[in-house]
C-alpha cells in the first residue's frame, strides 16, 4: 500500500522567490525586456506566492510588473493589499477596483513609465497556453498611453523559467503524485461492479482529501466496454458492468502544484485484446522512461513511445500528443510530439503519456509523471502495475 511522507512544508523561502527573480532578471536582458507583466493566477503566483481563491471573480484585474532591474510591483485591487502584504513583494500599488473606467490603466502607465529602460520592451502573457487576464479594449488602452514601450510576446522568458522546476517545486509535485498513487491504489477496496462513474469519481475525490490534497480540478472518469472512445468527458451515470474498462485521470493539487496521471481498472473479466492493448501501453511507457534523460528531446520521447505501439498494431489516436509538462498548471509546455523538439534538462517535470486505438472507436491510455535528473529521470508516481487492478 501506497504511504505518504511528511508534506513538504506549505509555501517557498524568500530565497526561492530571489532566485526566480534573477532568473528571470538575466532572461529579460537576454530577449531584451525591460520587465514583464502577469496577469495570470499562476503567474502571478509564481512570481510573488500570492494565492487566493478569489480568481474565481472575474471582475478585477490584477498586475504584477517583473522589472529587468529593481524589485517585484504589485499593481492590485485595494482588497487584496492584506494578502499581497504576506508575501515576499513590499512594493503594492491598489486601486479601489472596480471602476471600469480606469480600472488600474492609470496606476500601470505610471509603474511602467517608471522602470529603468534599455530595450523599450515590455513582455506580455501572449503565448501559447496564456492568456493576458484583463479587458482587450484597457489592454490596447494601456498600450497606447505608455510612452516609448512596445508591448511583446513574453512567453518565452516566462516558459523558459517556469519549464524548469527548483527542488522545492519537484518536492510538491512528488507530494502531490504520492497522494493520488495511494488513492488508486485503494480504489478496488471501496468501489464495486454495479456503481457508476460517478460513484469511483466521488470515491477517489475523497481518497485524495482524505490523503491531504487541497483540491481536485481534474478527475475525468471514463468507462467502456472493452475500452472507451475518449477521455475528456465525464464521469456520467453509466454504470460500471462486467467487460468495462473504467479510466480516471486526476489534476489533484498541493499547495499550487499539480499531478496529471491516470490508472486503468478491469471490471470484471477483459477481454485479450484489452489485456493485449494495456500490455502495449504499458510497455511504451517503459520506453518513454526510459528515453526521458538530459539531452533528449519531446520528440524523442514520441518517438520511443510510437515505434512500441505502432509494433503492437496500434490504430492511431485522437489525443494529438503524448504527454507535456507539469507544474504548476495541469499541463504545461513542452509536448511530447513529433515536431516539439525541446530539449530536455534537470529540473523539467515531464508526464509520460502513450496510448493508442487497438479495435475501431476503442482506445487505452497510460500516464506516469517524471522529472529529469542529471543522468536520466526520477519517477514521482508509484507505477502502475503491469496487469490492471481489477473491480469485481
Amino acid at each position: 500500500m501506497t504511504t505518504n511522507a511528511t508534506p513538504p512544508k506549505r509555501g517557498f523561502t524568500r530565497t526561492e522567490f530571489e532566485a526566480r527573480l534573477e532568473r528571470a532578471q538575466a532572461a529579460m536582458t537576454a530577449n531584451e525586456l525591460d520587465g514583464l507583466v502577469v496577469t495570470s493566477p499562476h503567474d502571478v503566483r509564481y512570481f510573488s506566492g500570492f494565492a487566493t481563491q478569489f480568481w474565481e471573480s472575474p471582475t478585477r484585474p490584477w498586475f504584477l510588473i517583473v522589472p529587468r532591474e529593481g524589485h517585484v510591483i504589485a499593481v492590485i485591487p485595494e482588497i487584496g493589499e492584506p494578502g499581497m502584504a504576506m508575501t515576499w513583494v513590499d512594493d503594492i500599488r491598489t486601486w479601489p477596483a472596480p471602476i471600469p473606467e480606469d480600472d488600474g490603466i492609470s496606476l500601470m502607465k505610471s509603474a511602467l513609465e517608471g522602470l529603468p529602460r534599455r530595450f523599450g520592451r515590455i513582455g506580455w502573457e501572449m503565448g501559447r497556453e496564456q492568456v493576458i487576464r484583463m479587458p482587450i479594449k484597457d489592454f490596447d488602452r494601456l498600450r497606447g498611453q505608455v510612452s516609448g514601450l512596445e508591448f511583446v510576446d513574453g512567453s518565452p522568458t516566462i516558459w523558459g523559467l517556469r519549464m524548469v522546476k527548483s527542488p522545492a517545486e519537484v518536492a510538491h509535485i512528488r507530494h502531490i503524485c504520492q497522494i493520488a498513487s495511494g488513492a488508486f491504489e485503494r480504489l478496488p477496496n471501496t468501489l464495486s461492479m454495479g456503481e457508476t462513474e460517478l460513484d469511483a469519481s466521488r470515491k477517489i475525490r475523497l481518497e485524495l482529501m482524505h490523503g491531504g490534497a487541497d483540491l481536485v480540478p481534474f478527475a475525468a472518469t471514463i468507462s467502456g466496454h472493452g475500452g472507451y472512445d475518449q477521455i475528456i468527458v465525464g464521469p456520467t451515470d453509466r454504470v460500471l458492468g462486467d467487460g468495462d474498462v473504467l479510466f480516471i485521470d486526476l489534476g489533484a493539487i498541493y499547495d499550487g502544484y499539480s499531478s496529471d496521471f491516470d490508472r486503468n481498472y478491469a471490471i470484471g473479466s477483459i477481454s485479450d485484446d484489452v489485456a493485449r492493448a494495456h500490455e502495449a501501453v504499458w510497455q511504451a511507457t517503459e520506453a518513454g522512461i526510459a528515453a526521458a534523460r538530459p539531452g533528449a528531446t519531446t520528440s524523442d520521447l514520441w518517438r520511443a513511445m510510437a515505434k512500441v505501439l505502432e509494433d503492437a498494431g496500434s490504430q492511431g489516436l485522437n489525443v494529438g500528443r503524448m504527454g507535456h509538462g507539469l507544474g504548476m498548471q495541469l499541463t504545461e509546455p513542452p509536448s511530447n510530439t513529433p515536431d516539439d523538439k525541446t530539449e530536455l534538462v534537470p529540473g523539467m517535470v515531464m508526464t509520460i503519456e502513450p496510448g493508442m486505438e487497438f479495435v475501431p472507436g476503442k482506445m487505452l491510455v497510460h500516464e506516469e509523471n517524471v522529472v529529469i535528473t542529471e543522468d536520466g529521470c526520477d519517477l514521482l508516481t508509484t507505477r502502475a502495475p503491469r496487469e490492471m487492478w481489477r473491480i469485481g
